[in-house]
């Protein structure tokens, strides 16, 4: 607490070091070392649930299942346009956000900007827009 002339007390303000640049963001790694879209692809090529999986989790699976598509070892998520977006994990997107907004493909850029400048590319994961922003 630091005293205001006014004898009125003011909280400090805690400011957090990261060790990352902040115009650097990064995608978090996946927790389990599979990527996010591993059951959606087991499920495509083998046409079978994870054996973990409960009920809700059957039916959220089966509402994806129906935006991704499966060719080559590749996933793609299909766009309302029918266009085919690649899906990248982790390491891949961290790549991608470095590559972009450092200037490789353009000028800086905030995140709503960015996210639509990797869509245009071809790319997509479920937390681009969070990661970019």
């Amino acid at each position: 607490m630091i005293q205001h002339p006014d004898k009125n007390c003011i909280d400090p303000i805690t400011v957090k070091i990261h060790n990352q640049l902040a115009y650097c963001a990064h995608v978090e790694e996946e927790a389990n070392g599979r990527p996010w879209f591993h059951d959606i692809k087991e499920y495509l090529s083998k046409g079978e649930y994870p054996e973990h999986a409960n009920h809700a989790k059957k039916c959220t699976l089966w509402r994806l299942f129906n935006h991704f598509f499966h060719s080559g070892g590749n996933l793609y998520r299909r766009t309302p346009d029918l266009g085919l977006l690649g899906c990248v994990n982790a390491k891949e997107a961290s790549k991608l956000l470095e590559d972009m907004h450092a200037g490789t493909c353009g000028p800086h850029m905030n995140g709503f900007v960015l996210v639509k400048k990797i869509l245009r590319g071809g790319y997509f994961w479920m937390t681009m827009e969070m990661d970019c922003i």
